[in-house]
């Protein structure tokens, strides 16, 4: 399931695909309010974030996209390295969730793989 983090870290990367600002503002995406409207969000926006991808006519595959370069400081960052960044992010952020599972005692699922709960035998 895609949290509301992952959803707006994606539409970063569709705003930067975009040549649109990523701080546009509006905050986090409103919490769908069913598992067939999360399906539905997130498959919607995958398939935006894919298409723009894979799009070779995408003028700003090749541009950059402002971010945070140091405390108080933005810079142009290329799109390619702002796109591994972000895909970056949400991986530690799921690692995160599976390291707070195990603490509060529930079950890791086979998020990358096999686990201890889930093991693939």
């Amino acid at each position: 399931m895609a949290s509301d983090e992952e959803l707006a870290l994606a539409k970063l990367i569709v705003n930067a695909l975009k040549g649109e600002s990523i701080f546009g503002g509006g905050g986090l995406p409103k919490t769908p309010e069913g598992w067939t409207t999360i399906i539905e969000t997130f498959e919607k926006g995958r398939d935006e974030l894919l298409a723009l991808l894979r799009d070779p006519a995408n003028p700003n595959l090749d541009g950059a996209v402002p971010f945070f370069t140091g405390p108080k400081q933005m810079g142009n960052i290329p799109l390619d390295e702002f796109v591994w960044f972000i895909l970056h992010d949400q991986i530690h952020h799921r690692g995160q969730l599976s390291v707070y599972l195990r603490m509060a005692g529930g079950k890791v699922p086979s998020i990358y793989g096999p686990t201890a709960d889930e093991p693939w035998n």
